[in-house]
Formats: structure tokens, sequence, C-alpha cells
């Protein structure tokens, strides 16, 4: 990846007694003329007497001298960081580049064009301290275009359709996760939109809470039709993800046992049909869709066993388990009796072992 970094990472670069208590990941594309007033306002929510906080801004390929802005703050605060994409890759990757890089408990995203108030970070974050992992912004009075509100809504609307969490604004860009989140998200694309839908997958929860939402002063949107066609896509491609991700054989074979069935009947009613001397049936169209049809769903059907091996195989190698074992001496178990017991079962093995 193209990422050019002014300053150390910040695991690398922070004692060991300092604890980052927020990241803010703020990524910009061509915001020049937002970027400086965006740090005033953060300074005027974060004062410098603050817990330790960092600032990341992301340069995601601009070419009107937002990378300079960056780099005039990062000469002047020690909190700010910066990094620099010589091409555009896109706002997911821009993310995913900050959270990488991000060192704090807790990390909140923010779009670099002031539309998003910096001041609602503070709620965002008393929210995600009273027990939440993901607590995402709700624009509940946009100061957008009439279209952008209106794709917008039928967006969440069939986002709240297809995944079951119901919120109003997924694609806002202030919101705050707890850095165990972000661990478990890989982000590639344009998923970024779907934050709050991953997260709820893994079993993280989620929490709601209106912002306010001002309108753009400075610099152009980077809004078009065509994003919204792509965000249908992509909620296509996060639903297969979702459902499918750790059984593919479920879809593939689905598919293929349809077109299966599709291709007997056919195949079948053929057969009938030239049993009963009706006439012949070599020439007829039905042949060939039929036996098409049959063979397509066979290969589907292959490929989900291929799938459903392949995951078997990954997921054997990797032992990929999200759950933690927690353990709470009070209550009356200690180390010494869990270590006696696994000696226990090791002799009991062994003797078992001895009787075969």
């Amino acid at each position: 990846m193209e990422v050019q970094q002014d300053k150390l990472a910040p695991h690398m670069e922070i004692s060991d007694n300092q604890v980052l208590l927020i990241s803010i990941v703020i990524p910009v594309h061509d915001e020049q003329p937002n970027i400086g007033p965006l740090y005033s306002e953060l300074v005027m929510v974060l004062p410098r007497d603050f817990p330790p906080v960092q600032i990341i801004f992301v340069d995601d390929g601009s070419v009107d001298g937002s990378w300079q802005e960056i780099t005039n703050l990062i000469k002047a605060d020690p909190r700010v960081y910066g990094i620099h994409f010589r091409r555009r890759r896109g706002k997911s990757v821009a993310l995913d580049a900050g959270f990488k890089n991000a060192a704090g408990a807790y990390v909140v995203t923010l779009d670099g064009d002031l539309q998003d108030d910096p001041a609602e970070i503070v709620k965002l974050f008393d929210t995600a301290r009273g027990g939440f992992d993901v607590v995402c912004g709700w624009k509940k009075e946009r100061s957008d275009s009439w279209f952008s509100v209106k794709t917008s809504w039928l967006f969440n609307v069939a986002l709240n359709l297809a995944h079951g969490l119901k919120l109003h604004d997924h694609n806002c860009g202030l919101k705050c996760f707890r850095a165990e989140v972000l661990k478990e998200i890989n982000l590639f694309g344009e998923l970024h939109r779907f934050l709050t839908v991953l997260a709820h997958w893994k079993g993280f929860r989620v929490a709601e809470v209106a912002v306010r939402h001002r309108p753009r002063l400075r610099g152009k949107s980077k809004y078009s039709p065509f994003k919204g066609i792509q965000g249908m896509l992509d909620l296509f491609t996060v639903r297969i993800m979702t459902r499918f991700m750790d059984r593919p054989f479920h879809l593939l074979g689905s598919i293929g046992g349809v077109l299966m069935l599709v291709g007997l009947f056919g195949l079948g009613y053929l057969a009938v049909y030239w049993c009963l001397g009706f006439g012949s049936i070599g020439t007829r169209p039905l042949l060939s869709y039929s036996g098409l049809c049959f063979l397509f769903g066979m290969q589907l059907t292959a490929v989900g066993i291929l799938a459903e091996l392949i995951n078997w195989k990954l997921s054997s190698r990797t032992n990929d388990i999200e759950g933690k074992m927690y353990h709470f001496p009070e209550s009356g178990t200690s180390f010494e009796g869990v270590r006696r017991l696994d000696a226990a079962l090791e002799i009991t093995t062994r003797q078992l072992t001895k009787l075969e």
C-alpha cells in the first residue's frame, strides 16, 4: 500500500505507561480549506490538558494542497499524525490505514468536510463508555441536497431489512469504536458504509446517537448518484459475506439444486413426450435449455462442495475463535485447582491409552 507517514507508528512512539484514550481518524480528499478550521474546532473540544489523544489525518491522494496543511499541523502539534497516499485509494482504504495506526482504546471517525460537528465526539464517547462497542451518529436533520437525503434513506431502509440492525443512519461519518472492534473487521472496497453491520455480525453491541449536521461551506461534495448504485451492490456483497461466509455450500448448493431440478423436470417432460410418440424432441429448444440448467446446476453444486472443503481446511488451520475465557478467583476456583484437574485428566488419558 502506498502509505507515507511523517511520524513513527503510534505503538512505536508511545511509552508503556502511557495509554491513549481516544484516536480520531479523519480521512480527507481535496479538503484543504477545511483542515485548518476542523483542527481548530477539535482543539476547542479536546484541550491540551485532556487525557492523551491522537489525531490522524489520512490524505487520500489529494491534489489541492491538503497534505501541506496536514504537514503544518504535524509540526505544530505532537498529537497530530499524518498518512499520505500518492493516489486516491478510497475512503475504506483510508480508514483502514488510520485504524491500523490508531493507538487509542477508543477510535472516533470524522469526515473532513466540517459537516460533522466535532463537539459531538464527547457525546459519542460517553455513550460508548456506557457499555457499547460501536456508537453511530444519526444526522437527524441533514443539511444535504434532497437527492442525497432520499437515496440515503433508501439505502438505510434496505440495509435494515437485509441485516436486522435497525439504525437511521448507517453511513454517518461520525462514529466511535472500541479498538477491539476494528481489529476484527477487514475493510476493503467500499465497505466503510457497513461498519455497523459488520460489527453487529461479529457480535458487538451497536448504539445510535442523534448528532448535529451542518451544511458544507467550503470545498466540493464527493457524493454522486453512482455511489448510491455502488452502495446497493455492496449491500448484496455484505449480505453474502455475513450469511454464507462460513457455509458457502448453502448458497451455491441451493442455487445448483434448483437449477438441477428445473433441468430434470424439462428433460423428464421431453422423455415422456418422446416415449408417448408425440413427436421428435431433437430440435426442440427445451432440450438444450434443460440440459444446460442441469449441467450448470451440477457445476455450482460441485463448486459449493469445494468451497466448503476449502473453508473447513482454512478454519482448521487458523482456529479463529472469537470467544474469551474469564476467570474470577473469588468464585472459589483457583489456578491450582485448574492445574490439578488438568493433571487428573492427563493421567486418565494415559490409562485409557494403555487399556487400548
